[in-house]
């Protein structure tokens, strides 16, 4: 069985290197982005299964970004990974499509759980309280 490919996309070069060592094990990294523009891009370019994406991000917003891809035609399924627990931020990336949604503080948990619902096109989207 193929394993799902995933991009990864996050503006600090640390937490790209924390996450591709957490899910490298069940998946395969195809690509890392650091700017929401480099992730539509390398999105496009690599087709993933699933975008792994910080929310901010210089330039797009991961949540711009996100909205970019699908005017483009992406299939990617998207899970956000991001410091931000307000309702607010997770309505916005659900808005865009987001079916996965992990806030840092609990990526060693969630993270994996979040890429497998989504590869399912199921949503993972704890509650942020």
């Amino acid at each position: 069985m193929n394993r799902a490919r995933i991009l990864l996309a996050d503006d600090h070069q640390a937490v790209l290197e924390r996450v591709q060592n957490l899910v490298q094990s069940m998946f395969d990294v195809v690509g890392a982005a650091r700017t929401g523009r480099e992730m539509v891009s390398e999105a496009m370019r690599l087709s993933p299964d699933v975008i792994v994406a910080d929310i901010s991000m210089p330039g797009l917003s991961g949540i711009e970004a996100a909205r970019e891809l699908r005017k483009q035609g992406s299939a990617a399924r998207l899970v956000f990974l991001t410091i931000h627990a307000g309702d607010e931020f997770v309505d916005a990336c659900v808005a865009e499509g987001a079916l996965g949604y992990v806030v840092k503080a609990h990526m060693r948990t969630d993270l994996i759980p979040a890429i497998n619902a989504a590869l399912c096109g199921q949503s993972f989207i704890p509650p942020t309280k």
